[in-house]
Order: structure tokens, then sequence, then C-alpha cells
């Protein structure tokens, strides 16, 4: 009987010992890659094109494959989709699920975004592929690249919320101010 005892004690402990050592490393390594998959892709804004919606809802085909209708959460009481909605336009949105559903927080219509842009101290142009070119010679600290970034426009190494984004006007907003640009045809 002592013996059967034994017998299965370490039969138990050398299971225990082997699948320890095994699954140890492992996750070790799989923890050390998820940290830095988080780091490199810790944007939450989803990125697609606007394949169809209403007054309040939004259909986006995601850069991923993926179709995403976004609804407008009506008790929201301020723009949540900036540069209008139309049927082809790149979009950037900032969603939350709730009751089942996925809700806006913001979107912005990068098509709406790109293009040429003047204030008194500024002139610039947003193009495809997240390059900015300056018209003014004069142009201190000049930006050259944007992208958006959960939720936010980068310019450079300037960061703003997006506003307000209309046909003729865009209004940028940071710690400094609000910065108002009008479209330069």
């Amino acid at each position: 009987m002592r013996k059967i005892f034994y017998f299965i004690m370490t039969l138990l402990v050398l299971t225990i010992v082997i699948s320890c050592k095994d699954s140890k490393s492992k996750s070790v390594m799989s923890d050390t890659e998820k940290n830095a998959d988080s780091l490199l892709s810790n944007d939450s804004t989803v990125y697609g094109t606007m394949v169809d919606g209403g007054m309040n809802s939004i259909i986006l085909l995601t850069d991923k494959g993926d179709t995403v209708e976004y609804l407008v959460n009506p008790n929201d009481t301020f723009e949540i989709v900036k540069g209008g909605k139309i049927s082809g336009d790149r979009f950037a949105i900032i969603g939350y699920k709730e009751y089942g559903e996925c809700f806006m927080r913001s979107a912005i219509n990068l098509t709406s975004l790109l293009g040429n842009w003047c204030s008194l101290d500024r002139n610039f142009e947003i193009k495809e592929g997240g390059v900015v070119t300056s018209n003014l010679q004069s142009e201190r600290n000049a930006w050259t690249a944007w992208k958006m970034w959960n939720g936010k426009l980068i310019l450079s190494k300037d960061t703003f919320d997006v506003e307000s984004l209309g046909a003729d006007t865009l209004a940028l907003e940071n710690k400094e101010g609000i910065f108002v640009f009008t479209r330069e045809k």
C-alpha cells in the first residue's frame, strides 16, 4: 500500500515539474510579445471607407475587411461626425459598444480633411499618405507629416482635437488654444 502511495506521489510530482517547465518558458515569451504588440498598436481608432449611412449612422467597411454599423447616441448633444458623411470617403472613428450596438464617440471624415488650409501664420496642404507640405517659406516649425491617433490629429509633433471640420473651415484645439483654418482653393 505504501509503495503505491509513493509511486502515485512520484508520478504527480514529475507531472507537475514537467508541465511547469514547459508552460513557464512559453508564457514568458508570449507575454513579452503581447506587450510589444500592444505598444505598437494601441491606437483605438477604426479606419475604413463609408459604404452607406443615414442621418444617425455610418456603415463602415473597415481596413480589416469587416462591415460595422456605427450609430449616433441620441443622448449626445454635440456634433459627432466632422467633415460630413459621403459614401466612399475614408473615416477615422472612435467607437464604443453599449447594449450590443456600436456607437460613435467621434468620426472624422479623412477625405474632407485633405486639402489646402491657411490661417494668419500657416499655409499648408494635408495630402494622402501622411504628408503635409508648407506653402510659406517663412513658416516656423512647419508641419511635415500627419496621422490620426486615438481620435486626435497629429501634425508632426503637435497633437490636436478636431473641434469642427466643414467644407471651408477647420478648427483644431490643443492645450495652447483653438486654431481656425480656412480652405484655400
